[in-house]
């Protein structure tokens, strides 16, 4: 294994952090660090021997925290602020069609698998929806919008 950065590196996180119950004095769930955030690797380590992970210092939040290697960027490296992120929730505002057929009506509820920030033109997802049991589709940042916290405990019950 062999680490992409070094330490004294400054990175960017490209997702959220939260604390998975082990942060002193943090709870479960508790936001440690801003996606998009710059940090200095100050260690490297290994975790169950096949991951990589950087304790990045993080002096905006004045935390180290621990990161693997896929949630990390070189600072110079581009970056693209995007309005979702993983896990996050979110609801169609157009159709969405498979081979001219509309299979995802507007409205619909679907979960982000995953942040493609490389497409030419915007930032781009792969999305479930419930509609369609077992397919991801790649939605552009444009055709989503938020879940209002009334849309989230409906889709939640």
């Amino acid at each position: 294994m062999n680490a992409e950065f070094d330490i004294g590196d400054v990175v960017r996180v490209v997702r959220n952090v939260r604390d998975d119950g082990t942060f002193p004095g943090a709870t479960r769930g508790d936001l440690l660090v801003r996606r998009g955030s710059l940090g200095h690797v100050v260690d490297i380590g290994t975790f169950l021997m096949d991951q990589i992970i950087y304790s990045v210092h993080f002096l905006d939040a004045n935390r180290v925290v621990g990161c693997r290697e896929e949630e990390l960027l070189a600072a110079e490296a581009p970056w693209a602020e995007s309005r979702f992120e993983t896990r996050e929730r979110v609801r169609n505002l157009r159709p969405l069609a498979i081979n001219g057929a509309v299979s995802v009506a507007p409205g619909a509820v679907g979960e982000v698998l995953k942040v493609i920030r490389d497409t030419p033109d915007e930032i781009a997802y792969h999305v479930h929806f419930a509609a369609l049991p077992g397919r991801t589709l790649l939605v552009r940042e444009s055709a989503l919008g938020p879940l209002s916290a009334a849309m989230q405990e409906f889709s939640d019950a």
